[in-house]
């Protein structure tokens, strides 16, 4: 087929509408995506969250983005450099214009900046990417140098995370400007991203259209819903009746049915998310442990070594993940940036598990309470049954809290949960970014640790991770960072369960290009 009949035909295929799976007529103008899990919030600020992140970077630009592998590109910066060894000068896109035609300009990125401080209340702050920026120097409107405490080369790494909103949207004069509230009823939610906010009822759909004024080019869809449908089963007989256009995460059960439709297809690309369970190996008394006479076996990794040995990650990707579960002894999958080759995951060795609690004084184990989302991950639910099963074996007798995700991440930031199940996108795709964020002993003033919710603490860790923080060379960068890796792992300061790969499904027709941060990206979701 000639480049000009494919275009003759792509043409046609969108003045004349497409034929869905159910066989009704659906205009490649509109776009329906079954979303797997719902935003928390629309505040681009408030929680660093899959679900959050990717609606963001649809409705707002970054100064840099990340293509479908995480490599940097230009955004709203269209050049950074370094000018000195703790100031990095970026130049900003001109003739950019906000969805409601204002200009952006160097102090809409000084507003973004200083925002996510001040935002309260986030189960996950966003300032673990801003965090490192000690002063902003507005040099010109499109012209702004970022001065750091010590030399810092993931700058332009972090800032591919935080949303640039419009300073006069967002009424900059009052704290954080717009609350989180006000904007997730639209309010202020103005970006220069592809789309623009329509609206949003929860539960049921959230609706954006095309900004006509994008500077990348026009969107591929004018209008794009999105439909919150948690149950796996509802997502896919909503895609084979022609309901919706695509659908995240189709379950691993049913994904050699959908591989083998014709009005189906199939993307997945290994992800950079680790699923993953962490302990309290903080607290004197743990939460949910009984059996141990008021101590807290966790703070032993003789414990935490013996539970990761209990567990057979191979079974688990086998038989719940449908080969959707990569088992993993690392936080980030090789070769991605900062990650050993030689990692591998705990050999699946019950016997020996058993020695090592005996050797820790709990020859009879104990019972403990094992946190999950049932509605997060894929099949989060069922892989906390099987770990439970697993530990229940070698005589930690294991019960199972599976909650909806709004009550698990409460229940969790509460510290309710001594172990608990949970999954992490590195959305830098790089070590450092798991490492400050999992593992790293809280810091609020460092931006470290705000998703250490099991309090893991190994000052000798942290000093390894700061000097890689600081260090320019790639080369020597990546060693340190395998080597806070190593020390974190040979602690057991987590235990890592696989890493997901990560699925879509589009009916036929149409196409997307799998993406390694797992986001859901309507403007790449194009028609054959």
């Amino acid at each position: 087929m000639t480049m000009q009949w494919k275009t003759l035909a792509a043409a046609a295929l969108l003045s004349c509408g497409m034929m869905s799976l159910g066989g009704a007529s659906a205009q490649a103008a509109e776009l329906k995506i079954g979303l797997s899990a719902e935003p928390s919030s629309l505040d681009p600020h408030y929680h660093n969250l899959g679900p959050n992140n990717q609606i963001a970077y649809t409705i707002f630009d970054t100064l840099v983005l990340q293509d479908s592998s995480q490599k940097l590109t230009p955004g709203l910066a269209t050049s950074w450099k370094p000018t000195s060894d703790t100031t990095w000068e970026f130049k900003l896109r001109q003739g950019v214009k906000f969805h409601d035609g204002s200009p952006f300009t160097a102090k809409d990125v000084v507003f973004s900046i200083e925002r996510p401080a001040k935002v309260p209340n986030s189960p996950s702050p966003m300032t673990l990417f801003t965090r490192s920026i000690t002063a902003m120097k507005v040099v010109d409107d499109y012209t702004i140098d970022f001065t750091t405490k010590v030399p810092y080369p993931l700058l332009p790494t972090d800032l591919s995370r935080v949303a640039i909103m419009s300073a006069k949207a967002a009424k900059p004069g009052v704290a954080e400007g717009m609350t989180t509230e006000q904007l997730n009823n639209g309010e202020g939610l103005v970006g220069t991203g592809p789309y623009k906010f329509v609206e949003w009822i929860r539960g049921n759909r959230l609706v954006l259209a095309a900004n006509p004024d994008y500077w990348g080019g026009k969107p591929t869809w004018d209008k794009v819903i999105y439909r919150p449908m948690s149950n796996d089963a509802a997502r896919v007989a909503a895609l084979l009746a022609g309901d919706v256009d695509m659908i995240e995460n189709p379950p691993p059960a049913d994904l050699k049915k959908l591989r083998d439709n014709p009005k189906v297809s199939i993307s997945q690309a290994v992800s950079n998310r680790l699923i993953y369970i962490h302990l309290d190996s903080h607290s004197d008394e743990a939460v949910g442990i009984t059996d141990v006479k008021g101590k807290n076996p966790l703070k032993d990794v003789r414990v935490r070594k013996a539970l990761s040995m209990a567990i057979n990650r191979e079974a688990i990707d086998t038989r719940i993940m449908e080969g959707l579960g990569q088992p993993t002894g690392d936080f980030l999958p090789y070769p991605m940036f900062g990650t050993r080759k030689d990692a591998k995951p705990d050999k699946y060795d019950p016997e020996q598990a058993k020695k090592l609690l005996a050797e820790a004084g709990y020859p009879k184990g104990f019972e403990i309470t094992l946190g999950t989302p049932n509605d997060r991950y894929i099949n989060d639910a069922e892989v906390a049954q099987a770990v439970a099963s697993f530990w229940t074996r070698v005589g930690v007798k294991t019960k199972v809290e599976a909650v909806t995700k709004t009550v698990f991440f409460k229940n969790r930031d509460e510290y309710k949960y001594s172990a608990y199940l949970a999954g992490w996108g590195a959305g830098t795709g790089e070590m450092s970014d798991p490492l400050r964020s999992l593992v790293a002993t809280p810091d609020k003033s460092k931006g470290f640790g705000g998703t250490n919710k099991g309090r893991y603490s190994n000052p000798a860790m942290d000093a390894v991770l700061d000097e890689a923080l600081k260090t320019v060379d790639d080369a020597k960068r990546s060693e340190l960072l395998q080597k806070a890796s190593k020390m974190a792992m040979d602690d057991q300061a987590l235990i890592p369960i696989h890493i997901e790969v990560t699925p879509w499904a589009t009916r036929k027709g149409l196409v997307y290009k799998a993406r390694a941060d797992q986001y859901t990206y309507p403007n790449d979701v194009k028609p054959q």
